[in-house]
C-alpha cells in the first residue's frame, strides 16, 4: 500500500516552448541536487519531451498522492463481509461466518463441513470542500459507487484441522474531484485497489485453544489523475501502475469458559513495488509525453484483538481493538532514469475501538448491531485532498436469514467522518493550496451469500 514530507509546493508553467520551474519548495531529503538543476537551468522542450530531471520532479509531485477508495483508517477498508460489518467488525473472538478468514482465521475451525461465501459492499461516498479563501469555490466529489468484494471458502478436514481461502480488498482508495476545483493541480481522480489472496490453515490444539497461520499474496493497482497549467489552459496528467507483494498472518482463539472467548490476530506489513506509466498532454501547446517510473508502498501491519461473551445460546457480544502501523507510510521515494526523489508523508499509527453483537431470533433469523471509532493517521502537516481522511464513527446494523444450506446477510453502516480543516501549504504545487474545510459522509450496504455443503 513512506517519511519526511511536511510540505511540498511546486509550480511549473509553460512560456512559449519552455517549461520554467518556479516557487519550488521541498521539505525533505534526497532531492537537493534536483532542486538546484531545476532552478539554475532553463528547462526547454526537446522534441516535445521534458528533460528527465524535469519529468522526475513532476512525477514526484504526482505520485505523492498515489495512496488516495478510502473508507477506513488511512486507506484501509473496514468492511470484509456483511456479517462482520453488521457487528461493527467486532468479530475477532467469535464468528460463525467464513469472513473470519480476514479477522481471525483461527475461528474457521468452528465452521462445519465445506462453506462458500461471496459478497460485495456498495459504498456511496459524499465528500465536500469549502474553501478558506474568499476567491475559492465550494466543490463536491462525484457520486461514484464503489464495491469492494469478497470470496471465502472453508473446509473442515477433521475435528482438529480446517483449511480456508479468502480473496478480499484490505486496502483501497477512491476520490474523484471536479476538473475545475481549487485543488485540481493536486488531484482530480485518485484510485487504489488491492486484492489479497489469503490461504489459511487452522488447528485446534486442545478444545480451549486454536491457532491458525496463512499467507497474503497482495496485488495492487492504482490510477491517479491531476491537472497542470499549460499555456493559458490546463494540461492533464495520468499515472497508472501496479505491483505485488507477499506477507503472512496468524491468529489465536482461547476459550477459558463456555461463555467467554478471547481472540487475537496479526497481519504483517507488505511491501509492494509499484511500476507504472505516466502520460501528460496539453493540446493548447501542443505537448505530449509518456514515460515509466517506479516507487514502493508499504501496507501496514495490523493487530486485532477481541473479547466475546455469550450469556445465552441466542446472544453474543464482543468488544475489540484494532491497531494499524501506518508509521510505515513515512516517505515516498520515486525513481526515474537513474534519479530518485523522496517526499514526506509522516503518517502515524492508529487505533480503532469497536463493540458489537448478534441476537439469534430463531434457527432461521438473526439481527446484529455494532459501533466502531477509528483514528486517522494523517498529521495536519501532510494532509491533502487526495486522501481527505479524518477520525471516523461507524454505526452498523444487520440481518441474517438461513434457509436450509443457503444463507444470506444484509448489513448497513453509516460512516460519519469528523470535519477536517486544511491550513498548511504542503500541497501548494502550482500556486493552489486547496485550504479549507473537508466534510465526508459515507453509506455502506453489504450483502453476503453463503452455502454449506
Amino acid at each position: 500500500m513512506i517519511s519526511l514530507l511536511k510540505s511540498l509546493s511546486s509550480a511549473a508553467f509553460f512560456s512559449g516552448d519552455r517549461i520554467v520551474a518556479r516557487n519550488l519548495h521541498y521539505s525533505g531529503i534526497g532531492i537537493d541536487s534536483l532542486l538546484k538543476i531545476l532552478l539554475e537551468r532553463k528547462l526547454t522542450m526537446n522534441k516535445q519531451k521534458l528533460s528527465p530531471r524535469t519529468f522526475l520532479c513532476l512525477m514526484t509531485v504526482f505520485l505523492i498522492c498515489l495512496p488516495s477508495l478510502s473508507f477506513g483508517s488511512g486507506f484501509g477498508i473496514f468492511t470484509q463481509g456483511a456479517s462482520s460489518l453488521g457487528q461493527g467488525a467486532a468479530v475477532v473472538a467469535h464468528n460463525d461466518s467464513p469472513d473470519a478468514i480476514f479477522y481471525n482465521p483461527a475461528l474457521i475451525n468452528g465452521l462445519p463441513g465445506t462453506q462458500v461465501e461471496v459478497g460485495t459492499t456498495l459504498i456511496f461516498a459524499d465528500r465536500k470542500y469549502k474553501s478558506a479563501s474568499s476567491t475559492g469555490k465550494a466543490a463536491e466529489t462525484e457520486d461514484d459507487v464503489f464495491y469492494p468484494s469478497t470470496f471465502y471458502l472453508t473446509h473442515a478436514l477433521n475435528e482438529s484441522v480446517s483449511l480456508g481461502l479468502g480473496v478480499f480488498n484490505p486496502f483501497g482508495l477512491a476520490t474523484t474531484w471536479p476538473d475545475d476545483w481549487d485543488g485540481k493541480y493536486i488531484a482530480t481522480k485518485s484510485e487504489l485497489t488491492t486484492f489479497n489472496i489469503n490461504p489459511v490453515v487452522s488447528w485446534r490444539v486442545i478444545p480451549q485453544f486454536t491457532v491458525a497461520v496463512g499467507l497474503d499474496f497482495v496485488l495492487l493497482d492504482s490510477t491517479l489523475e491531476s491537472k497542470f497549467p499549460a499555456g493559458g489552459s490546463d494540461g492533464h496528467t495520468k499515472f497508472e501502475g501496479d505491483g505485488h507483494g507477499l506477507g503472512f498472518n496468524f491468529g489465536f482463539l482461547m476459550k477459558p469458559t463456555d461463555t467467554l472467548s478471547i481472540g487475537i490476530s496479526y497481519r504483517s506489513k507488505v511491501k509492494v513495488d509499484v511500476n507504472g506509466d505516466i502520460s501528460q498532454s496539453a493540446p493548447a501547446i501542443p505537448y505530449h509525453y509518456h514515460a515509466s517510473g517506479s516507487t514502493s508502498i508499504t501496507l501496514p501491519q495490523q493487530v486485532f484483538a477481541g473479547i466475546a461473551y455469550k450469556p445465552t445460546d441466542k446472544l453474543v457480544m464482543e468488544m475489540g481493538i484494532r491497531w494499524e502501523d501506518w508509521s510505515s507510510f513515512d516517505e515516498l521515494n520515486v525513481k526515474y532514469d537513474g534519479q530518485s526523489a523522496t517526499t514526506l508523508r509522516d503518517w502515524r499509527s492508529t487505533f480503532a475501538f469497536n463493540v458489537g453483537g448478534k441476537y439469534r431470533i430463531n434457527d432461521r433469523y438473526a439481527v446484529s448491531a455494532g459501533y466502531l471509532y477509528g483514528q486517522n493517521p494523517i498529521p495536519d502537516s501532510t494532509f491533502d485532498p487526495s486522501i481527505p481522511d479524518s477520525d471516523v464513527h461507524l454505526f452498523c446494523i444487520g440481518g441474517e436469514a438461513q434457509f436450509g444450506n443457503f444463507g444470506a446477510t444484509l448489513s448497513y453502516a453509516y460512516q460519519l467522518q469528523e470535519d477536517r480543516t486544511k491550513t498548511s501549504n504542503n500541497s501548494d504545487r502550482f500556486g493552489e493550496t486547496a485550504n479549507g474545510e473537508y466534510d465526508s459522509d459515507i453509506h455502506l450496504l453489504a450483502l453476503s451469500l453463503r452455502y454449506k455443503f
